[in-house]
């Protein structure tokens, strides 16, 4: 069976906005409608390693950090730094790539965060 444009959800391109939302109509760039919102935890920052899904790679996990996108990212940024390494953000969880847990315990509680060491 064919779909239809309405079935589909409408109008999804358009050569003045470009890719469209289905759901607002706005362009994909404008759209508040499926911007997923991060879940809000208890408070505690847990650090944890881990190498599952990286080839025996050993990453350092930081969950729970109460911030936004922008400063998550900027703490990120100075997690790594000072622990030398490379690392990212994904989904609200900051990876810096190494075993760094020792090192980024007391930087982040000296920033005011409630920490806990999380796995083993």
């Amino acid at each position: 069976m064919k779909k239809s444009l309405s079935d589909l959800g409408g109008l999804v391109y358009s050569t003045e906005l470009g890719r469209t939302c289905p759901d607002c109509r706005k362009a994909l760039a404008e759209c508040v409608c499926h911007i997923p919102k991060r879940a809000v935890g208890n408070g505690i920052v847990r650090v944890s390693r881990e190498t599952k899904g990286r080839a025996g790679k050993g990453v350092t996990l930081v969950r729970g950090v109460p911030l936004d996108e922008e400063a998550l990212q900027a703490l990120a940024k100075q997690l790594k730094a000072a622990c030398g390494s490379g690392g990212t953000v994904k989904d609200g969880v900051i990876e810096v790539q190494g075993d760094h847990v020792d090192k980024l315990l007391p930087v982040l509680q000296a920033r005011g965060f409630v920490v806990k060491r999380a796995g083993g």
